[in-house]
């Protein structure tokens, strides 16, 4: 298990990587290019100067998150083979580099959606949150307004302003797109960029839908047991793996993390781990990362990865608001910063519990 905290890049993220450095167990980062659009390429160079950046500070890189499926692969339209073609350039080249996974998600339109990025908690943090009653009342066309307001002045990954720009005519142009077709379109995308990932040794792991349940009358193909085992039987390759995201996945109650786990063992080459706390079945907010201050166990589901073998790369996910910290809304220090020590104390236990070390 690797532990590592996510870093957006210099010029987009709060935190810095001296800061990230001084996290006990944090060795490596994951990151991206978030200035570049879905369906560009990424060259040598700029890969080569975000690899530097890194490891100047005496860091390294363990994964990629993300590099962005366009829509038109989504949907299938005239551009999806250039897009693709591109896709498979950049993986050649972050093979080349040296980088060996990558998280990516296919969700339509909105990478993921809140109702609030700055719920206020009774101990005074602020978290993202999410009511379903709010969000029925929302016209998605005014997303864009709502995100502004909220992200404290950073660019949200999955909420960039040039996919805001053109919200209408996303939605025109998936108002034919049903889950089969997504589906497809995500089989035949996997296929296609089968033979750079074999070559380099890369690993895919499709980040879950979230929330875990349609929105705003679009599909969601990755959101429980039953997709996505059927997802890694569809392309039954080592290549196509998950990016387990308790947060995702339990943001509905029905989905049993641990058996996701089991199901999907040895496909798992990433994990956000994190707690949410249910106040009802149509509202969830998030929380510190510490069992007990929310709804989910993650003993038993660092357990779980821990006993099925995981030995991919692992970070704390969104964390609150705490101490004053002004930052991208879930993605301030010092609330990651405690998750990942919280979850290396577990691991750790689990460990010696086994009889193994």
């Amino acid at each position: 298990m690797e532990m590592t905290l996510r870093w957006y890049g210099p010029g987009y993220d709060s935190v810095s990587l001296k800061q990230i450095k001084q996290i006990p167990g944090v060795k490596s980062v994951i990151t991206t290019l978030m200035g570049k659009q879905a369906g560009e390429v990424w060259t040598e160079a700029e890969i080569a100067e975000l690899k530097r950046v890194v490891e100047e500070e005496g860091l390294t890189i363990a994964g990629i998150e993300s590099v962005n499926i366009s829509d038109d692969i989504k949907i299938g339209t005239e551009k999806r083979e250039q897009h693709i073609s591109n896709y498979i350039e950049t993986l050649e080249n972050l093979g080349k580099a040296g980088i060996h996974m990558v998280c990516y998600n296919f969700m339509p339109v909105f990478d993921w959606t809140r109702s609030d990025l700055a719920r206020v908690r009774p101990d005074g943090s602020t978290v993202l949150a999410y009511n379903q009653d709010v969000v029925d009342e929302i016209d998605p066309a005014h997303m864009k307004e709502s995100v502004e307001k909220m992200s404290n002045g950073f660019v949200m990954p999955g909420w960039e302003p040039e996919r805001l720009s053109r919200l209408e005519a996303l939605f025109e142009a998936y108002k034919d797109i049903d889950d089969e077709k997504l589906f497809n379109n995500l089989v035949y995308f996997l296929e296609s960029i089968g033979e750079v990932c074999e070559k380099y040794d890369i690993k895919m792991g499709i980040h879950p839908d979230d929330p875990a349940w349609p929105i705003f009358g679009l599909p969601r193909i990755v959101r429980d047991k039953e997709r996505i085992v059927k997802l890694l039987k569809a392309v039954d390759k080592p290549y196509n793996g998950i990016t387990l995201c308790t947060g995702s996945l339990g943001s509905n109650p029905a989905n049993d993390i641990c058996d996701i786990i089991r199901a999907a063992k040895g496909r798992i080459p990433f994990a956000h781990v994190r707690n949410l706390k249910y106040n009802s079945d149509r509202d969830f907010e998030e929380a510190a990362h510490l069992s007990s201050d929310g709804s989910m166990d993650m003993y038993a589901i660092m357990k779980a990865l821990y006993e099925t073998g995981f030995d991919g790369v692992i970070r704390p996910d969104h964390g609150r608001m705490i101490w004053d910290e002004v930052a991208m809304p879930g993605y301030g220090l010092y609330d990651r910063a405690l998750g990942a020590v919280y979850l290396q104390g577990l691991w750790e236990a689990i460990d010696k519990e086994s009889g193994k070390n």
